[in-house]
């Protein structure tokens, strides 16, 4: 059974009750601490709300948050961040996540449709749920990028943004309170496990490494200040995430 990340509903079956449609699962722009819409990146030298005091001094401003640019491809690394797998074949490629909930295949299916490309889903195994797109050209730069033979590692220059923060969350984000988000990694992604805390750290997020045997593998950001941060450089919840399941 396929969910058509085109919204070509005419042609597409309705999608069953366990997916419940949300008005919108488009990304929307994060909001101030006072309630103002940001509409693109805080300039340099600039103050979101007058002079910082108090739990906003120092922190750092957000020039990469989900709102800061159009949607791109290259926006999907941020599903390689975590347990997102890229496959190659011939000159295409295709990008396969499983998530564990109904409302993350709302979410990343529109999120794929944004960027161009038409997404399904199916059931797997221990209730979860295959997201994956169609082989495509426009794919194989970020395969080239990421596959080294088989294995999947990230390029030397890779940086996380807001924007791929937002998918690596909606993928595999979990709350863990009381003061706590865990992004979920590959499981057998041992490669990439150091140099990805590398570029949370590099993006005001430096968490602990959970092992498998920890209940990972995951990164743990903890801290007011930390989730803080990660709520401004993902932006509001998708309206298909329940409550709860986003930092803010």
């Amino acid at each position: 059974m396929s969910l058509s990340g085109l919204g070509d509903t005419g042609k597409t079956p309705s999608p069953p009750a366990l997916f419940p449609a949300p008005e919108s699962d488009a990304p929307v722009p994060a909001r101030r601490r006072g309630g103002a819409s940001q509409n693109g990146p805080i300039q340099s030298g600039a103050s979101r709300s007058g002079p910082t005091s108090g739990d906003d001094a120092g922190r750092q401003l957000v020039f990469f948050g989900a709102d800061a640019a159009e949607p791109t491809v290259a926006d999907l690394a941020g599903l390689l961040a975590g347990p997102g797998e890229v496959v190659r074949m011939g000159g295409t490629a295709r990008l396969v996540v499983q998530v564990d909930a109904a409302w993350r295949v709302h979410v990343l299916v529109a999120e794929l449709a944004a960027r161009g490309l038409a997404a399904s889903w199916e059931p797997t195994e221990g209730e979860r749920h295959a997201v994956r797109t169609s082989y495509t050209r426009v794919l194989k730069p970020l395969a080239v990028a990421w596959l080294h033979g088989p294995t999947k590692r990230p390029p030397a220059a890779f940086h996380l943004t807001g924007r791929r923060l937002r998918l690596w969350l909606a993928a595999a984000g979990t709350p863990e309170p009381p003061d706590g988000f865990l992004l979920r990694l590959g499981a057998g992604d041992q490669e990439c496990w150091e140099p990805i805390g590398v570029a949370l750290a590099a993006a005001g997020l430096a968490g602990t490494l959970l092992s498998p045997g920890e209940g990972g593998p995951s990164y743990r950001i903890t801290g007011r200040r930390r989730l803080t941060r990660l709520a401004e450089l993902v932006g509001e919840p998708p309206r298909a995430a329940p409550p709860n399941a986003w930092p803010t």
